[in-house]
């Protein structure tokens, strides 16, 4: 087996570089972006002309939408690349609102199907929640979301591929992961994204314009107060929905999902799954936070000339304090006989121990296909396979004896250890 790539430390993430081939790229979407703007009614508009559909289904997400455009303007910092892909997230989004309200009103049987007893992965990004996920979801007996399915839920009939011929969302998502891979090379370091890998509802839920998904894009305060001042159950609700969508249109009999906004929504989904069962992720929150700050700065390039990489690590870093703080208050809220803590040094200790106990809590069976099905993915994906980056808070503008202390109150609340 060959060596893998030596760790490599990103030493331009303020100011980033490019192959001649990516800049060339950017410069046409800034060309391209420079033109757009992100107007509500004329985004609404588009994804009617797009479609030839004109039913959204529940129009309160509106003025959530209003609220992000504005936020976007105001606090993005987007240069025209930046703009050309807040403008094709957003008509994506409500494309697939109305693909989706106009396939639920030609068939209501949709919501009479079960979304039955789902297992749950609540946890920050960086404390085994992917690794964990994806060990499930490669358990034939288990529902998952893959990659090109969340981005696009429901495929326009006109666009149905003949017997044997491929989905074209599948070619779509290629193309966008190549781009992707040429402009962040390193960020299959810190997260692989293929098109057939397990993906977060964080995108299903993104389509009610109701999530912390649009933060990750730029720090934007306003967005950030609205969504954390609103009840999440409506929207939670429609990510219910969506998944009998998906349900119906591709079977899956129990669903294996996870997204870190889980962890500031125990309420919204208790009273959604309540049958399910929990999985809360937890490891040192300072580790936690060089790794999330240092994937939101890379990526942040896309999007920007300059990062403002101080800024980046401001806002992520009070931002996941919330949501350990959510989770620190809140976490009683989750059934005590469906729940289970996962510590991220016990869980690499030994992930298939884990991964039973995991299945011994939901009642499901963890049979030899189940186990031989993990076995090969594991084989196909091994841990640190691109190689590692080095992440350094101090970069960021951060101290780590600060974020120590101020997080206390979650590593003594949840007996985790440090890893300094």
């Amino acid at each position: 087996m060959s060596a893998r790539p030596a760790a490599v430390r990103i030493d331009d993430m303020a100011v980033p570089r490019y192959s001649d081939e990516v800049r060339a790229i950017l410069d046409f979407m800034e060309e391209a972006g420079s033109k757009l703007t992100l107007d509500p009614a004329e985004l609404l508009a588009t994804a009617r002309t797009q479609t030839g559909l004109e039913d959204f289904g529940s129009d309160d997400f509106v003025e959530r939408l209003e609220v992000l455009c504005e936020a976007m303007h105001r606090e993005g910092g987007f240069n025209g690349a930046g703009m050309m892909q807040q403008h094709v997230l957003i008509s994506g989004l409500l494309k697939n609102r109305l693909l989706i309200e106009d396939l639920v009103g030609r068939h209501p049987e949709i919501l009479d199907e079960p979304i039955a007893a789902p297992i749950i992965i609540c946890g920050l990004p960086r404390t085994g929640t992917t690794h964990l996920h994806n060990l499930m979801s490669a358990d034939p007996a288990l529902r998952s979301l893959p990659y090109w399915e969340s981005l696009e839920p429901v495929l326009p009939a006109h666009e149905a591929p003949a017997d044997g011929a491929p989905d074209p969302r599948l070619e779509r998502t290629d193309m966008a992961l190549t781009f992707l891979n040429a402009a962040l090379p390193y960020f299959n370091r810190m997260h692989d994204m293929t098109v057939e890998h397990t993906h977060e509802e964080i995108q299903l839920l993104a389509i009610d314009f109701s999530t912390m998904l649009f933060e990750t894009t730029a720090p934007m305060p306003t967005w950030r107060d609205a969504y954390l001042g609103r009840d999440q159950r409506p929207t939670y609700a429609y990510l219910r929905k969506v998944l009998q969508v998906l349900q119906w249109l591709r079977g899956g009999t129990r669903w294996v999902l996870k997204t870190p906004q889980h962890l500031e929504q125990f309420p919204a989904l208790v009273d959604t799954f309540p049958d399910a069962t929990f999985v809360v992720t937890h490891r040192d929150p300072v580790s936690v936070t060089a790794s999330m700050v240092t994937m939101i700065g890379y990526t942040a390039r896309l999007t920007r000339d300059r990062v403002d990489v101080e800024g980046i690590g401001a806002y992520w870093a009070d931002r996941l304090e919330r949501m350990l703080r959510r989770c620190a208050d809140e976490r009683e809220l989750l059934p005590a006989d469906r729940t289970i803590d996962v510590h991220f040094d016990e869980f690499m200790a030994d992930d298939f121990a884990m991964v039973g106990r995991v299945y011994a809590l939901a009642g499901q069976p963890l049979d030899t296909r189940a186990k031989e099905s993990m076995v090969s993915f594991m084989a196909a994906h091994p841990r640190g396979l691109h190689g590692a980056v080095i992440y350094d808070l101090s970069e960021f503008g951060l101290d780590a004896v600060e974020r120590r202390r101020a997080l206390a109150f979650y590593t003594e609340r949840f007996g985790v250890t440090s890893e300094a």
